[in-house]
């Protein structure tokens, strides 16, 4: 999800539900805001419906219930496609620009970081090591690899499309790939470095042509095509991956 820094003057009431569809227990999120109709999405965050404020559950659970084979299937595929947690150990498998890389354990060496080695990410903490040292490390490491990844992106994007940001930041959103503020000031979700480079690309210029049209206008996706003329098909990738917790 994207988003600047500008935020809706619409009243939303949000809440937790579940509902038996198919007989399995469906959990979701019911968003109450002033619109005429009944919306349904799935996502990573699985299944949110929007509804008008003065629905009547009567309603509610009629669209619900007509729609109960779409909403199982799709979230049976998106957990599909979830990826798997990595495990935090000496063979572990680490994501990064969608490729896979063996996680090894090498002697401790102080004031050493982790290092990619053609296809093995060498961790220098010792075969000792506990599962929570070695998440920590590695992130150390993705965070700093992510940065140079996004900076050598937005060297090469913003002047083809004649924008300046202020400054780039990495951000750790549960919600958002990246954001923009009027401050010219973009962050991109350090987790996308585990992603192919052509998405990463999309996002990056996603967030920079928010530097032109602060909005998700007609006009800003022609300047996000000017610079990535797939973006369709891009978004439509990048709806496939969900942001890790």
């Amino acid at each position: 999800m994207f988003g600047s820094s500008r935020k809706s003057a619409v009243p939303i009431t949000v809440e937790q539900r579940t509902i038996q569809l198919l007989d399995i227990p469906i959990p979701y999120t019911l968003k109450r805001s002033k619109r005429r109709t009944i919306g349904l999405r799935i996502d990573g965050r699985g299944l949110t419906v929007s509804a008008p404020l003065r629905a009547s559950e009567k309603w509610l659970h009629s669209v619900l219930l007509e729609k109960a084979g779409w909403v199982v299937e799709k979230l049976e595929s998106w957990q599909s496609k979830k990826a798997p947690a990595i495990a935090w150990c000496d063979g572990a498998n680490i994501p990064f620009r969608a490729e896979t890389f063996l996680l090894r354990l090498t002697p401790k060496v102080r004031g050493a970081t982790p290092k990619l080695q053609e296809e093995i990410l060498l961790v220098p903490l010792g075969e000792d090591a506990d599962a929570a040292r070695i998440e920590k490390a590695v992130t150390v490491w993705y965070r700093i690899e992510a940065l140079r990844v996004f900076e050598e992106c937005v060297a090469y994007f913003a002047p083809l499309m004649n924008v300046s940001p202020r400054e780039i930041k990495l951000s750790s959103a549960r919600t958002q790939w990246g954001s923009c503020t009027v401050h010219k000031v973009v962050r991109l979700n350090w987790q996308l470095v585990k992603m192919p480079l052509h998405l990463i690309d999309y996002v990056v210029v996603h967030e920079l042509a928010h530097l032109v049209e602060m909005n998700h206008s007609a006009a800003f996706w022609r300047v996000v095509e000017s610079a990535c003329p797939d973006y369709k098909q891009c978004r439509k990738e990048l709806h496939s991956y969900g942001i890790a917790e």
